[in-house]
């Protein structure tokens, strides 16, 4: 009973084709919940490739209803070896974006796992590949490995929750949890998703920053007004609209809004994003070094700062533009924030804060809607939980891994951090050139292979220390 039987049981089961078989099932299930026709086979995935992969590893699981009204189920999986000993909570979605039929290149079919070459060697084809189904079928298949390894246990208690919906913003999981925080309790998560910060370093985060989305509409009046027998005399809205963004957030991408701004980066976190360089892998766009909040480093402005970005911007008809001035203009405008942004109550202070500075310049009449909010989360990097994870994936892969005190993206990581009070371990297994959500989304079978290894060490050393790791409260 070694670690290293662990890693080759775990290896093992790439190289002898077994995982890729259980991946390309799982790609092969048309789980896309942005599709109002896919709710059965929603549902058939958690009963047909997740309740038994989990039952053939001693897992006993429950399929839940959604709390809210029409949204997909849950799946609750247990397996308790000790009350004495730890419990890890593993997630994983296995619900995907459309499928994006006839645009994948070479003529490649979303729902089959297809192998080809790649400009930077082997990848693996298929929707949901990357996002989420590889990356919790390694937690499965490391899990498989630490028991076969340890003659049937794994040395703590596990538990698994997977979802349906997240590719639709999680509907009904915050709800679910908090109705389900007994059932559901445990010492820490650790779960994947989201990509490494490069494919050749393994990487840990902690937590995302969250996201609020805000409308601005303009509208001075009910129809377009000539131009040249009008222009210079009316207010023009998206004039007026455009100055008013730029009030927010200067020319260079700094948010001019102090509400809108963190607090001054923790030393802790400054130290964990010291050795963090994004960019440069194969697929990615050259990084603006004079873009944004100045003074930081990249690694600092998108993984420990605030960043507001225009994600549309219109009036009048862009494709066909007339002489004529608009009525009216209207912007959507995303904030992506970090712990310690004041937001209020529900993200209200963010609105409170823009018609606050718009009145303020003089900006009056533009309509700020309420903010659609996602909470940030960050655990504080000297977690017991988190050395242990750092000191196990540098051991088992030779590589120091990237340390994020938070994703620079968001996900519904306040569930698990807020409502079960969760240290939050994330160890994903995909790369930021993976072309998730879009067409010709891909693996890495070399991130694959290395996941499964590291894994299965990691869980190997949960078991080798759970008489030290912390427990919850109570």
């Amino acid at each position: 009973m070694t670690e290293a039987a662990a890693v080759a049981h775990a290896e093992s089961q790439f190289d002898s084709g077994a995982f890729f078989a259980t991946l390309a099932a799982r790609v092969a299930c048309r789980t896309e919940s942005q599709n109002p026709e896919r709710a059965e086979a929603l549902a058939a995935y958690l009963d047909g490739q997740i309740a038994p992969a989990l039952a053939a590893l001693g897992f006993r699981s429950t399929i839940h209803p959604n709390p809210e009204a029409g949204a997909p189920p849950f799946l609750i999986g247990e397996r308790l070896e000790d009350p004495a000993l730890p419990t890890v909570l593993f997630y994983g979605h296995g619900d995907v974006v459309r499928g994006h039929e006839g645009q994948w290149a070479e003529g490649r079919d979303p729902w089959t796992l297809t192998p080809a070459d790649g400009p930077n060697g082997a990848r693996w084809y298929g929707r949901g590949a990357a996002d989420n189904k590889a990356q919790h079928s390694i937690n499965i298949a490391a899990l498989a490995a630490v028991l076969a390894a340890r003659g049937g246990r794994l040395g703590f208690n596990a538990k698994w929750l997977v979802e349906m919906g997240e590719e639709t913003g999680s509907p009904g999981l915050a709800a679910f949890c908090a109705a389900q925080k007994q059932a559901l309790a445990a010492d820490v998560l650790i779960a994947s998703d989201g990509p490494r910060l490069r494919a050749d370093r393994p990487t840990v985060f902690l937590g995302s920053r969250g996201v609020a989305n805000v409308d601005l509409v303009l509208k001075e009046r009910d129809g377009g007004h000539h131009s040249g027998n009008w222009g210079g005399l009316l207010r023009n809205p998206g004039t007026v609209l455009a100055n008013a963004i730029a009030s927010l957030v200067d020319a260079q991408g700094g948010i001019r809004v102090q509400g809108l701004r963190p607090p001054p980066i923790p030393a802790s976190v400054r130290a964990a994003l010291a050795d963090i360089a994004v960019g440069g892998g194969p697929g990615d766009p050259d990084v603006d070094t004079a873009w944004g909040e100045p003074g930081l480093t990249p690694a600092e402005r998108v993984f420990g700062w605030n960043a507001l970005e225009v994600l549309a911007f219109g009036c009048g008809n862009p494709a066909q533009p007339v002489n004529a001035i608009p009525p009216a203009a209207r912007a959507t405008l995303q904030l992506r924030f970090v712990v310690g942004t004041d937001l209020g109550n529900g993200g209200q202070r963010i609105r409170q804060h823009i018609v606050a500075h718009l009145h303020d310049h003089g900006f009056h009449g533009v309509e700020v809607s309420e903010p659609v909010v996602m909470a940030a989360t960050r655990l504080d990097p000297d977690n017991a939980w988190v050395r242990l994870a750092m000191q196990s994936l540098q051991a088992s892969t030779g590589v120091k891994p990237a340390l994020l005190p938070n994703l620079g993206g968001s996900l519904p990581n306040d569930v698990f951090a807020d409502i079960l009070g969760l240290p939050t371990v994330w160890v994903p297994h995909s790369y930021p050139a993976c072309s998730q959500h879009a067409p010709n989304e891909h693996v890495l079978p070399a991130v694959l292979r290395q996941g499964l290894g590291m894994t299965a060490a990691l869980l190997w050393q949960v078991g080798e220390q759970a008489a030290v790791l912390p427990r919850r409260a109570g």
